[in-house]
């Protein structure tokens, strides 16, 4: 099930309704089973994959818990990291190695049989592992105890606001909130309610219009220009943001009308002034995880120069590799790595430079040139991640070196013309408005805008976002959801 659908409307309503007037003791069950049922409408027997995954790592917990042997607990620790990494190996990357190392041979003048599965990518997978083995890993460490209740766990899990696409949440947060007798609480319902609409706007109204302009340049990279791909290339920059940002914002609006507070996952990204900055703001959730499961453990930066550039890489390398079984979100990730190592090697000379230069680096002129400069390099980022494949790949860098034809021309076959552009602009203007007001909790908290305004306000967002999810017949799914 999908947020932006018909059966997210009767759903939700039904589960805020029983789950306010069921007793305490019994609200674990009827969350649980939602946000089993909230999966199962996708695809009914991956449920099984959730069930098996939480079961060995809520099993292994407990017995590590139980055990003052450093050997037991690693082992129980390694055991969970093996099964449920193999589990996402299995389903999400098996195919992408196997056809790999297949064309690999066959370059070489080998032959071999296909060894490609027919498997079915569950949704979600990425996330909810990364959920587990946090917990863990943070259980083995002692920074936690272990649940011994399986459903409150199991519930952890799979929350089904954040199930799908994350945020991906820590034991330490979300559990004892889910063990809370929530009421219903206007202060909640009303900000969990703006949330949702900030969402659904980003979603079906920016990110959904979008991503038509996009298509048409990605979707057809030997008829690209480079003027087109210039285009496609920032309007996707939007168009991602929007859509899984917008997800996230549902998601934690979701849970909020609940009592339940999500971590934050976004925090205006392209407002960034480096590399550095725009991974703190952008997928905040599981840029957090790798710098405590995987950076901090490498040994950070507390180590030589050249291993920090190397566990520099390995995160973003490794990042890459999390969003997709593709060479194109290697490279995407790869390229993050690279923009960091970089950074830190010029940090120093450039400060001096600055400082010779007797530039202000604190005024807003100097500050807009920065987010300038690292906005067009998450763009070209954004064009491997994007692209189809590697050879669109190199088809499209091929465009982007050669002469970029006629702007016009372009504009024409994007379908981009005087109304389209204004609705784009005008979406893209609204949105960084609301983005600007959710940068505090919430709309009815930060006390700048009365009641009514907002609640206009966000009766007008949800009309116009729904309208128009009607006018083209039906939900489109969220990007993040392969992943």
């Amino acid at each position: 099930m999908i947020f932006n659908s018909a059966e997210f409307l009767l759903f939700y309503p039904i589960v805020l309704l029983f789950y306010f007037i069921l007793p305490k003791k019994t609200k674990w069950m009827w969350l649980l089973a939602a946000s089993y049922f909230f999966y199962m409408i996708w695809n009914p027997p991956l449920i099984f994959l959730i069930l098996f995954t939480t079961a060995v790592s809520y099993i292994s917990a407990i017995l590590m818990e139980k055990s003052e042997s450093k050997a037991v607990r690693r082992f129980w620790l390694t055991a969970t990291l093996v099964t449920s990494l193999g589990v996402l190996f299995f389903f999400k990357y098996f195919n992408f190695l196997a056809d790999s190392a297949i064309s690999l041979w066959n370059l070489f003048g080998g032959q071999a049989d296909d060894l490609v599965l027919n498997l079915i990518l569950p949704v979600g997978i990425s996330f909810y592992t990364f959920q587990t083995l946090s917990y863990v890993i943070d259980v083995y460490k002692g920074s936690i105890k272990a649940e011994h209740h399986f459903g409150w766990y199991a519930l952890f899990v799979s929350f089904f606001p954040q199930l799908v696409a994350g945020p991906i949440e820590r034991p330490e947060n979300l559990l004892p909130q889910l063990k809370e007798d929530h009421k219903l609480e206007a202060a909640n319902a009303w900000a969990g309610l703006q949330k949702m609409a900030v969402g659904f706007f980003k979603k079906i109204v920016v990110a959904d219009l979008i991503a038509e302009y996009v298509n048409v340049v990605y979707n057809n990279a030997s008829e690209a220009t480079g003027w087109g791909i210039v285009i496609a290339s920032v309007l996707f920059s939007v168009q991602i943001y929007c859509d899984f940002s917008g997800y996230t914002d549902i998601a934690i609006g979701c849970a909020r009308v609940m009592g339940i507070r999500l971590m934050q996952n976004f925090d205006r990204p392209y407002r960034a002034r480096s590399i550095k900055e725009f991974w703190a703001r952008w997928h905040i959730s599981l840029s957090s995880w790798f710098r405590d499961y995987l950076y901090i453990p490498l040994g950070g930066n507390r180590c030589s120069k050249a291993r920090h550039y190397f566990n520099l890489f390995v995160v973003f390398f490794v990042s890459g590799l999390w969003h997709g079984a593709n060479w194109t979100f290697v490279l995407w990730g790869s390229l993050h790595g690279i923009y960091q190592i970089v950074g830190a090697i010029t940090k120093k000379p450039r400060e001096k430079l600055y400082a010779k230069l007797h530039i202000k680096t604190d005024s807003l002129l100097f500050t807009l040139w920065q987010r300038f400069w690292t906005f067009v390099l998450v763009c070209i980022s954004w064009i491997l991640f994007r692209a189809n494949s590697i050879s669109d790949v190199g088809v499209l860098i091929s465009k982007l070196v050669s002469p970029w034809g006629s702007l016009a021309d372009t504009l024409v076959t994007l379908d981009l013309n005087l109304v389209a552009i204004l609705v784009t602009v005008l979406s893209i203007v609204i949105l960084s408005i609301l983005d600007r007001i959710g940068a505090n909790e919430s709309i009815a908290e930060t006390g700048t805008l009365s009641r009514q305004y907002t609640a206009g306000l966000t009766a007008l967002i949800v009309a116009v976002a729904w309208c128009l999810l009607l006018s083209v017949g039906g939900a489109s799914a969220f990007i993040y959801f392969q992943f």
